[in-house]
């Protein structure tokens, strides 16, 4: 029943991701990883509700993901009063951690506007079971790739240590 209730919370929250950011072109939030790396969901949610606080079009075109994560932690620390929780380098990875980004995600939600739209919600019901990779499946792809390089690293000090070994003295 916590997974029914964790997963009905997540669709939700999507939804309103999603419907907040619509008019943002540059912005496809289908999850709460990768879809949050580049900055750009994070101060396209801001901007959507408060477009007051920045200019868009300065901070999707001219600044690096790091820099745009840090903008939007900034924005809505001094204007919204939510702390930055998360490090801009710890979220603009290939794969972000899950359940940070539904924390800071959520503390917005919690001070910007709330209205989610059936039609939102139907809309996320109908994205693609693939464009919403959980955390585990990437990390079991990274484990797999990580294994082969310890593997192969492995390997690679063995022969290099033969050789040390099998040198004149």
């Amino acid at each position: 029943m916590a997974g029914l209730q964790q997963t009905n919370s997540e669709m939700i929250l999507l939804s309103w991701v999603r419907q907040s950011t619509r008019k943002y072109p540059q912005v496809n939030v289908t999850n709460f990883t990768t879809s949050w790396s580049d900055g750009l969901a994070f101060n396209a949610l801001l901007h959507s509700h408060r477009p007051d606080l920045f200019d868009w079009n300065a901070v999707a075109s001219q600044q690096s993901p790091v820099q745009r994560l840090d903008h939007a932690f900034n924005i809505a620390r001094q204007h919204l009063g939510i702390e930055k929780l998360l490090d801009p380098e710890d979220v603009a990875t290939a794969c972000p951690d899950k359940k940070s980004i539904l924390m800071y995600v959520t503390s917005l939600f919690q001070v910007l506007p709330q209205k989610v739209t059936m039609e939102a919600i139907r809309e996320v019901e109908m994205l693609p079971r693939h464009s919403r990779v959980t955390r585990e499946e990437h990390i079991e792809v990274h484990e797999q790739h990580f294994s082969q390089e310890v593997s192969f690293t492995f390997l690679l000090s063995s022969c290099c240590s033969k050789m040390v070994v099998s040198l004149p003295t």
